[in-house]
């Protein structure tokens, strides 16, 4: 396969050396403009807010003393920021942690924010969790799910032509678990669930999930899927308020949720669904 120009000099899929302490010029960041250009968004003129929120289920330090601590953490991107962060980069930035020593947790959260801040361009919001806290239990996608809809389907890469818009202004939530898309580089899949809340003219649901299956063998990042969702339904329906919700399943210790939305607009919270 084709490795991208930007992704030239990444990790992602190649074999790499267990890093052996804590060393932040492991992340290894990508411009978001260039993959945003084909879709018609202007770099410093967004027409959504959103995040990129990150879960890692694989966190673990020493201490002062050289006993172990385990937590999970969540991360969030802005979407206003210029990179995103390749994520096998970020598995081997996280892995150094494992034989790194750190006076506190605190000292843990500040190396996070400040190392991932550099690397996205932005202010990173980092939180750790216990293993059994309550924010970390699952939940189920609101709305109405499409899953259950007799449809044919003839093509699996996305076109917008699919999606039908009906003349009657609705306010709905509708989800489907049907959503994969592939990774960018090695090909590998990416399964996840979408949910998309709107206000303006009516879908139609057999031609919206017909699109949201469309992405079975599109190749890009999940951030850019999201986006390339959001940009597709505001061009064909138009709605007075949108958003466009990815959870997808963890690959390597790392689940990405991003979500893209009109201003004012913001996602359930909490939210991370049992496959994750």
């Amino acid at each position: 396969m084709h490795r991208p120009d930007m992704l030239e000099h990444a990790p992602l899929g190649r074999e790499s050396a267990y890093p052996e302490r804590y060393d932040a010029g492991l992340l290894y960041s990508i411009a978001r403009a260039a993959n945003r250009m084909p879709l018609g968004i202007q770099e410093g003129r967004l027409p959504f807010v959103g995040e990129d929120e990150w879960h890692a289920f694989e966190v673990s330090w020493l201490n002062d003393r050289g006993k172990p601590l385990v937590a999970v953490a969540r991360f969030r991107l802005p979407a206003e920021s210029p990179n995103l962060i390749e994520s096998k980069s970020w598995k081997l930035y996280l892995n150094g942690f494992n034989q790194s020593r750190f006076a506190s947790r605190e000292h843990v959260l500040e190396a996070l924010k400040r190392d991932l801040g550099r690397a996205a361009g932005a202010s990173v919001s980092v939180e750790l969790f216990g293993v059994d806290d309550d924010a970390l239990m699952p939940r189920q996608l609101p709305g109405e799910c499409l899953d259950d809809l007799d449809i044919e389907v003839t093509s699996y890469t996305p076109s917008a032509e699919v999606i039908g818009v009906g003349d009657e202004v609705v306010e709905e939530t509708l989800h489907s678990h049907l959503l994969k898309s592939n990774c960018p580089v090695t090909g590998q899949p990416d399964w996840g669930s979408v949910l998309i809340r709107y206000r303006g003219p009516k879908l139609d649901r057999e031609g919206l999930l017909r699109y949201l299956i469309g992405y079975r063998q599109h190749q890009d990042f999940h951030e850019h899927c999201v986006e390339h969702v959001f940009m597709d339904l505001m061009a064909r329906a138009r709605p007075e308020r949108l958003l466009v919700l990815a959870r997808y399943v963890r690959r390597g210790g790392l689940d990405i949720s991003p979500w893209r939305a009109t201003p004012g607009e913001r996602p359930p919270q909490p939210l991370r669904l049992a496959r994750q």
